[in-house]
């Protein structure tokens, strides 16, 4: 088995919050599932906090193999941020939500765990695994659900950002765990191509949460992107980094970039916010969970500055006053893939599996909507040909643990 230093960390038990991010058009670089509404309604105000709330209705049977299940009762466990958090949660629950649209008997509980502890999170699924059919993990804190779903074969779990691992910390596989990953280097990737194409300073930057992987890869991803447009266009846009946020991996590598150090924390996300703007950052891609929304105010609060979202459309966030400040938005569509997750649950044709999903299946870009970003035209189009250049393998961004990184990144 491949041993996982992610998974060796979480079982050292680290706190952590796992969101990433705070907060039309068909072409092949805003997948049409992308552009989708994130904004679903969010539970109600009495909506569980570590608990779900008792549900009356009898539990319905699991499906047999090839038969269709109706009625599944579903549970989504999120990080202290919940699934109203407008980003990385709530994406995953909003694909849920399209399930349950099209499922109308299924149910679902969101369970929120309050503390981001490792084993805070583990234990919050095994308190509810008797009660539901499916559980939906948000985050890498779940990767140590492992031996629940072992114990409990008749429940079905779709995990997250992470693949399960054992008390030892090696990547396993489980027969009822779909587990998903995603290539956020390259979405990564045309938020830096944006910025570099946009920039007006010659100055951009990015800001993440913690540096997990998934952080480091938009983060590595970010500096490709600027990379690529500075030696294919010809310009010298500077990635700035402040020194005292370098970030840690889980490795212990300094990855440089711009650490808030918790997803969860507005008020450092608007001091490392200011502190980019005041050297001269005029566009922050910024993929720090609820941290990011304090670097939102900062670019509210100057002139001439653009954010760029993640995970999902942040477009929405963005408005102040009569402008927007969103430039565009690096997304991964978890909504669309925990939605199909669950169809196969329904009619039967669950397999447990590790995935990484990537532009190939239309799970990461950016968006190039009418009316949902301030791309120029000719940035939109040089983004949408790198777009297919990734999905063709010709462009391969670096990311935490490809080998690649992004001093040594070529195409």
């Amino acid at each position: 088995m491949k041993k996982r230093v992610v998974a060796v960390m979480l079982a050292a038990a680290m706190v952590c919050s796992l969101a990433a991010c705070g907060g039309g058009s068909n072409d092949a670089a805003a997948p049409e599932a992308a552009q989708e509404s994130t904004e679903e309604a969010a539970p109600e105000a009495d909506a569980p906090e570590a608990e779900p709330e008792e549900d009356s209705a009898e539990e319905p049977a699991p499906a047999a193999e090839g038969e269709t299940a109706a009625g599944l009762k579903i549970a989504i466990v999120s990080s202290p941020s919940g699934v109203d958090d407008g980003s990385f949660n709530q994406d995953n629950y909003n694909g849920i939500l399209s399930f349950i649209e099209n499922h109308p008997d299924s149910t679902v509980t969101p369970v929120q765990e309050t503390t981001g502890d490792v084993a805070a999170a583990v234990q919050a699924v095994a308190d509810i695994v008797a009660d539901y059919d499916v559980i939906v993990c948000c985050g890498f804190q779940f990767a140590g659900i492992t031996t629940i779903a072992q114990e409990n074969p008749d429940v079905k779990f779709v995990l997250v950002d992470t693949f399960p691992s054992d008390a030892d910390g090696n990547e396993v596989e489980v027969d009822n765990i779909y587990a998903m990953q995603f290539a956020e280097q390259e979405s990564g990737f045309f938020a830096g191509m944006a910025a570099a194409l946009e920039t007006k300073s010659n100055k951009v930057s990015v800001v993440n949460g913690i540096a997990y992987p998934s952080n480091v890869n938009y983060q590595y991803g970010f500096e490709c992107g600027v990379k690529y447009i500075n030696e294919t266009e010809g310009k010298s846009v500077e990635v700035v980094e402040l020194p005292s946020y370098a970030g840690t991996d889980v490795t212990g590598a300094d990855v440089g970039g711009n650490y808030v150090g918790s997803f969860a924390d507005e008020a450092t996300g608007k001091v490392v916010g200011n502190a980019l703007i005041a050297e001269g950052v005029d566009i922050i891609f910024v993929a720090a969970g609820a941290s990011g929304n304090g670097v939102l105010t900062a670019v509210k609060e100057a002139d001439g500055v653009y954010f760029i979202g993640c995970d999902v459309d942040q477009y929405d966030d963005g408005a102040n006053g009569d402008a927007n400040v969103v430039l565009t938005s690096a997304v991964k569509v978890m909504h669309l893939n925990v939605e199909r997750a669950l169809e196969s649950v329904a009619d039967g044709s669950f397999k447990g599996g590790n995935v990484v999903l990537q532009a190939d299946t239309d799970s990461t870009g950016y968006i190039n909507a009418e009316g949902r970003n301030q791309l120029s035209a000719d940035s939109i189009k040089k983004m949408d040909a790198a777009y297919e250049a990734i999905k063709g393998g010709t462009i391969v961004p670096a990311a935490n643990f490809n080998g690649i990184t992004p001093e040594d990144f070529s195409w």
